[in-house]
């Protein structure tokens, strides 16, 4: 007992002081950086048309998880991945993106858990090259899709003439069989009707 009142009970004292302190700090940090933010944000204005392709760049070789976040803020997905974080905002600083270079010390010196106001404001004005840029990637996919082919319009008449011709030639074909029957007919017809005249006996004469 006396062990840990003597030793245990003062190391967690001295750690509890130790993070408050630092949670203080962070805080003061964190409101120094909101009286700059308008600063920033104008500043950011002035430079977003030199800055968006080395933004871009920076981005496309980040990881997975970096962009996740950049992308949507979600709460205590800055811990989960604070050295990937520290690494971004050191590249975005080397381009001396508006902010970027506060954030970054502040991430390092008190760890991006404390500190999520002022690099979560970087994010937001970095997700808005991407946003950008994702929407002209979708664009330029619509252009290179080809419309859908109309349906052949003219090809139903056509097919419906050539089936009416094919009905004309087979009705001519019809007749062409019917009139040689008849003529058949009547050829034969003509011999029989002479064979009966012949045979035919004729009339006895009329009593005066």
């Amino acid at each position: 007992m006396g062990y840990w009142k003597s030793t245990v009970v003062p190391k967690f004292k001295k750690l509890f002081e130790k993070n408050n302190a630092k949670k203080a700090a962070a805080a003061e940090a964190c409101k120094t950086f909101d009286g700059a933010k308008e600063d920033y944000g104008k500043e950011f204005e002035e430079k977003k048309t030199e800055l968006q392709a080395k933004v871009l760049e920076i981005y496309e070789a980040s990881t997975a998880e970096i962009k996740a976040v950049v992308k949507e803020r979600k709460e205590g997905a800055l811990k989960k991945v604070s050295s990937a974080v520290e690494k971004f905002l050191e590249e975005l600083s080397k381009i001396e993106f508006p902010g970027s270079k506060p954030a970054h010390e502040a991430c390092i010196k008190y760890g991006p858990a404390y500190v999520e106001g002022p690099i979560f404001f970087v994010f937001e004005k970095v997700s808005t090259f991407i946003v950008v840029e994702e929407k002209k990637e979708v664009e330029e996919k619509k252009e290179e899709v080809p419309p859908a082919a109309e349906p052949e319009k003219e090809a139903a008449p056509a097919e419906e003439t050539s089936s009416k011709e094919k009905e004309i030639v087979v009705e001519e074909e019809k007749k062409d069989e019917v009139a040689a029957v008849v003529a058949e007919v009547e050829k034969t017809a003509e011999p029989e009707a002479a064979k009966a005249e012949e045979v035919a006996p004729a009339e006895p004469p009329k009593a005066c």
